[in-house]
């Protein structure tokens, strides 16, 4: 049995209800809720969205079980706490990249072109028209040079005709070379200098917390846009709303937030009250594709559990593996079924 979050069950409802090898239901996304129906079907594996999950939800499960992340940040599920209940974890690479890079370059041409506020103009019975910029020629930082940045700097490239430098992590050598890029370094300052728009892509580890923070707006230009479809932990709110409003930063485009639904946090500015911002409701994997993908992404992976093919799985916690006897029962169970 395998219960799905509300929200990610509505998103690929076909693809859960057709699945032949595993039956699936719809549950609570909340955490008291779902480990109340996990117990009431006597389920084995959840399929979970982006919420966090601080506790209940890893005593509920049996060993064996597994927690298929609906998407690929995985910071709402603590693999410390699954692998001791001997819970197996998995995400969903490689299947979003496409639609998230997308949104990237959408969010990206929305600002250069003054998007919103034309569309806006327009519904309001105004007719301003406000010089946009072209992305051809314009020079592209992406930081974070993992499978979506890569995305991003192909459609950037090959499709807009620009210039694209990339931003590795600091603790490592930079690469040699990557397919699309100008240059890549593992510096931040180098990788911004003279860019026109900072798109950033990398993951919600502790290191990564506030990653833009003052210090680092600094080094951007009065001209630059900031894009933001990977997490919303990377970016210091707070002092993104003062680089704004000072006219320090041209621009942001977000699409993650440190609190979702977008709320500002105490002390911070309200972003929503800025023209230079454009928001939207962390829909960079939100398309039908993308999400057909990811549901059949995370029922293979719980399938493959089933089958005891623990290595072919999308794992998050593969030191779970280190005592598959804990398994056994589930794998038990399995087999009456």
């Amino acid at each position: 049995m395998v219960l799905v979050t509300e929200s990610e069950y509505r998103k690929a409802e076909a693809c859960f209800v057709s699945s032949s090898r595993l039956e699936c239901r719809r549950a609570p996304g909340r955490e008291a809720d779902l480990v109340s129906a996990i117990r009431e079907a006597r389920a084995s594996h959840v399929v979970v969205g982006p919420q966090a999950y601080a506790g209940a939800l890893y005593e509920a499960l049996p060993a064996g079980g597994v927690i298929a992340r609906f998407g690929v940040g995985h910071d709402g599920i603590d693999k410390a706490r699954a692998t001791k209940a001997g819970l197996l974890c998995t995400n969903t690479p490689g299947v979003l990249n496409q639609s998230v890079a997308e949104h990237t370059m959408l969010l990206m041409a929305a600002g250069a072109r003054a998007l919103v506020g034309a569309a806006t103009s327009v519904a309001h019975g105004d007719w301003a028209s406000v010089p946009g910029v072209e992305l051809h020629g314009k020079t592209l930082a992406i930081i974070g040079c993992g499978a979506i940045g890569r995305s991003v700097a192909r459609i950037a490239s090959l499709g807009y005709g620009m210039r694209v430098a990339g931003c590795s992590r600091p603790d490592l050598p930079a690469p040699a070379t990557l397919d699309h890029f100008h240059l890549v370094t593992n510096d931040f300052a180098t990788a911004v200098h003279e860019a026109d728009f900072v798109s950033l892509h990398m993951t919600a580890s502790r290191e990564n917390a506030h990653f833009i923070n003052r210090v680092r707006l600094a080094s951007l230009g009065a001209r630059t846009w900031l894009i933001n479809t990977a997490r919303g932990s990377i970016v210091d709110e707070g002092a993104l709303f003062d680089a704004l409003v000072s006219g320090r930063l041209a621009g942001a485009a977000l699409d993650v937030f440190a609190s979702e639904p977008y709320a500002p946090a105490a002390g911070n500015g309200d972003l929503r009250s800025l023209a230079n911002v454009i928001l939207t409701p962390h829909i960079g994997s939100n398309t039908l594709e993308a999400n057909r993908r990811m549901a059949e992404s995370a029922l293979h992976n719980i399938a493959l559990a089933e089958a005891r093919a623990f290595t072919q799985m999308d794992l998050l916690n593969p030191e779970v593996l280190k005592d598959t006897s804990r398994f056994q029962q589930t794998a038990s169970r399995a087999e009456k079924t």
